[in-house]
């Protein structure tokens, strides 16, 4: 049974073209569109459109299946379509016609939009929390490593002093930076769509402050046509947030990729991070870094797709925005999973002190060595001049 059913058989080869795999990917979602059920299920009862007891049995049986999610006893089946119809099945066999009564004064729009909403509202949190043990890991690196000289690069060539704790600090900067990023998105979609029914609305006296207040959103989204258009608007923002973060990421991967090279040998991986070849017997791999690396790349794509697939519709809600779920998990797995990762990094990278000496060969210095000619009254362009000239080759 389909909540949309009205008689007929739809083709089976189109329900699982429109169905796609839109039943696995809500398991994702389904706990937190019971959480909006429930609180929808309290203001009903308030508003009197169901009774209390009706209410209470309503959030009682979500509860339970929300137990019966995170068991793994529970799944949604193809046929069912999404979250939103195995929900209600679920409770009309519990409560029969009180179970019929939850998609009261919604539509399967503004359900899924509240659900995704805080979706993405917890992942970003995650994220957010990810990001600040990232902070703190980067700091204990420094702790123990302390400020140990290594070159600097310009064009891929030694250019002026530079040292870990500088390296480093870079990338605690830029992720402390990120925080503000995700900081902005949590604040943007901290706004409840329900009640907004299928984009214009519902016409019954829904209090709506209730149900977000319920939800724990700082504020109603009162539009209900942009409620709609928001969805794609939100994902992509709660994601260019994510490719911003991986970003540094990915500089971080290349910077260990060069750095642990065994011709410069600054920072060693240890031997569980590393893979081996199949074929070289001698060989150990720093997968790990080339993957973080290509994730910036993977989180990219899944941003231009949600963009790209959204792009160019009419107002209102159209089922080419059901393409863009998959981007926006996947996004959120890869992106908390490399932050992770890049935890590891720096709790478990070592320096190697006497490379780190060996490299810091004299024309680093060359920069310091005309302001020591400036500080004795040399113009610049002369000191410049003069040094270059020591460093020429003949």
């Amino acid at each position: 049974m389909k909540l949309w059913q009205k008689g007929y058989e739809l083709d089976h080869e189109i329900e699982r073209f429109t169905t796609g795999s839109d039943y696995l990917l809500d398991m994702h979602l389904i706990e937190f569109d019971c959480i909006a059920s429930q609180a929808h299920a309290r203001m009903l009862g308030k508003i009197g459109l169901i009774s209390p007891k009706e209410a209470d049995e309503l959030v009682i049986e979500l509860k339970n299946l929300i137990e019966l999610v995170k068991a793994g006893d529970f799944s949604i089946a193809p046929d069912q379509e999404d979250c939103h119809t195995a929900i209600e099945i679920y409770l009309t066999s519990k409560l029969g016609d009180t179970g019929k009564k939850i998609h009261t004064g919604r539509s399967r729009n503004d359900q899924v939009l509240t659900a995704i909403r805080l979706y993405t509202k917890t992942q970003l949190e995650k994220t957010l929390g990810r990001a600040k043990s990232l902070i703190t890991a980067i700091d204990g690196f420094i702790d123990r490593v302390g400020e140990v000289p290594i070159p600097g690069y310009t064009h891929t060539r030694k250019a002026m002093p530079s040292s870990t704790k500088m390296w480093a600090e870079s990338f605690k900067c830029a992720i402390e930076d990120d925080l503000t990023l995700i900081e902005c998105a949590i604040k943007l979609i901290d706004q409840s769509p329900l009640g907004t029914g299928a984009g214009y609305g519902i016409p019954l006296p829904l209090d709506r402050e209730f149900v977000a207040n319920e939800l724990g959103f700082s504020r109603v989204q009162n539009n209900p046509i942009y409620a709609q258009h928001s969805r794609s608007k939100f994902d992509i923002f709660a994601v260019n947030t994510l490719v911003q973060v991986m970003f540094d990421l990915n500089r971080l991967a290349t910077d260990l990729i060069i750095f642990t090279l065994p011709q410069l040998d600054f920072f060693r991986l240890p031997d569980e991070f590393q893979t081996g070849s199949s074929i070289m017997p001698q060989k150990k791999n720093p997968d790990i870094l080339e993957l973080m690396r290509a994730k910036l790349h993977e989180v990219n794509g899944y941003e231009n797709t949600i963009r790209s697939c959204t792009a160019n519709l009419i107002s209102g809600y159209n089922r080419d925005i059901q393409i863009t779920k998959e981007p926006l998990i996947k996004a959120f797995e890869a992106s908390l999973q490399t932050l992770g990762v890049a935890e590891l990094l720096f709790k478990n990278l070592s320096v190697n002190q006497e490379k780190c000496a060996a490299a810091m060969t004299e024309e680093l210095f060359a920069t310091e060595q005309a302001y020591r000619l400036v500080q004795n009254g040399v113009p610049f362009r002369d000191a410049y001049q003069l040094i270059a000239q020591k460093f020429m080759k003949p």
